[in-house]
């Protein structure tokens, strides 16, 4: 059979600038409203926790930090569903469900009763809500990246895969940006009471315009025309046949994550609570620390999607993890000092961290063939992530209460960077690569 061109031009090159653009927008739309959610629940779970859970300050933080790790538990149950669903029907459909479930529940958050109000079944409706926000995500994270790479040409999916996580981190931006704008506007007092709850309800409208750009788009060109050979869609393996043709890149995707996600979980979402109560930090400079490092993330993840386009994917994730092996702890030890110290420790994991976070849309869909592309990757991905990147902030808290070592979270990254490191080394390179190609039956020929 002869393969069939990505690159191939069918429209008028503005007409599919146009639609790339398009495409990049309901992806990043998507990505940027479930780390939205992520990022109010971390940088809000003081308040959240002194709201909705019993017991002293410390009992009610661990509880809170619990919950945001429950949600992931269900994630991988989502990659089982959406997975098989999206290489079955296509990318689309599947995303714009999954964007409504998450964004729905996010809202309904905001509205749950307080623990003196209804007891019990407040950290029960949370954890609840969490549960159905994991499932959600479990589709929507694989799916968006699948679609942003069957999307982009070939020569520049590290480019374009990059503004998905320019998503991410426009999400998670937000999200504290408005718990901090409240903090600062309402006051502690009124944060407590009832502040919390408002940016919680931003999450409605985010939704919508998701769903309303993602309702606009085609599929993928790679999933029609997979599709277009077969009267109703391309074949999706079954779990087991799925587990015995794709082991492979499902285990390297797995162990990169294990890296990338203990990193992100720890730097994105744990950081404020680990600012303020074990450095020393106010709610407010907490909050801040991370929102600049962010920002600055936000404009060298573009340069490095383009760089990996030249120099290779495997090269930027080893560049990130030995950089992060090495330097993890030192810049701990810097964010120990102060404020000041913080901010530039911050900023250095950060950009430490950007090649990895840069090409993960271009990097982890192109390990599979399109019709296991959606299930292999979310699969694999929502598992490691499930057991490794949600519990981190819980993982990381835990260990310092043990420990009394306020190093242990850093300690923590190294082990999960010497992890990803071993599962490179079995990672074929892709960039530049078609998306028709399978880079693991070609390794193995």
């Amino acid at each position: 059979m002869t393969a069939i061109s990505a690159e191939a031009p069918t429209a008028p090159r503005r007409e599919q600038d146009a639609t790339l653009r398009r495409a990049i927008a309901a992806s990043a739309m998507g990505n940027a409203t479930e780390w939205f959610d992520y990022g109010i629940y971390a940088y809000g779970v003081t308040y959240i926790s002194a709201a909705l859970f019993p017991g002293n300050t410390e009992e009610a933080v661990l509880f809170a930090l619990a919950t945001f790790a429950i949600s992931f538990l269900v994630r991988p149950l989502g990659g089982l569903f959406w997975g098989p669903l999206g290489d079955r029907l296509g990318r689309k459909s599947v995303l714009a469900l999954t964007i409504l479930l998450m964004s729905g529940a996010t809202l309904c958050v905001g509205l749950i009763p307080d623990h003196a109000s209804i007891g019990f079944w407040a950290p029960l409706l949370l954890i609840l809500l969490r549960m159905v926000q994991g499932f959600s995500t479990g589709g929507e994270y694989g799916g968006a990246a699948t679609f942003m790479a069957e999307y982009a040409p070939d020569g520049r999916r590290g480019f374009y895969g990059s503004f998905l996580e320019f998503g991410t981190l426009a999400g998670f931006s937000l999200g504290a940006a408005l718990m901090l704008g409240f903090s600062l506007l309402l006051g502690d007092a009124a944060m407590h009471d009832w502040g919390w709850r408002v940016p919680f309800l931003v999450a409605a409208p985010m939704g919508l315009v998701g769903m309303y750009l993602r309702s606009k788009m085609e599929d993928t060109p790679v999933f029609r025309a997979a599709a277009a050979l077969h009267d109703a869609g391309p074949p999706s393996p079954s779990l087991s046949l799925l587990m015995r043709r794709h082991w492979r890149p499902m285990l390297v995707v797995g162990g990169l994550v294990v890296a990338l996600n203990v990193v992100n979980y720890t730097l994105l979402s744990y950081m404020p609570t680990y600012l303020q109560r074990r450095i020393g930090l106010s709610n407010d400079e907490a909050l801040i620390v991370p929102i600049i490092g962010m920002l600055l993330m936000m404009l060298f993840l573009p340069f490095a999607g383009a760089l990996s386009d030249k120099v290779g994917r495997r090269v930027m994730w080893r560049v990130s993890l030995v950089g992060l092996l090495l330097a993890v702890v030192p810049l701990y030890m810097l964010m120990a000092t102060g404020l000041a110290g913080a901010i530039a420790g911050f900023v250095l994991l950060g950009l430490l961290y950007v090649p990895q976070l840069a090409t993960i849309s271009a990097t982890f869909p192109a390990l599979f063939p399109t019709q296991a592309r959606f299930a292999g990757f979310a699969i694999a991905y929502n598992v490691a992530t499930s057991i490794f990147g949600g519990t981190a902030p819980a993982i990381g808290s835990g260990l310092i209460s043990y420990t009394g070592n306020e190093l242990m979270p850093a300690f923590y990254m190294m082990l999960a960077c010497v992890v990803g490191l071993i599962a490179l080394r079995f990672m074929p390179e892709t960039a530049g690569q078609s998306l028709y190609n399978d880079p693991f039956a070609e390794k193995q020929a």
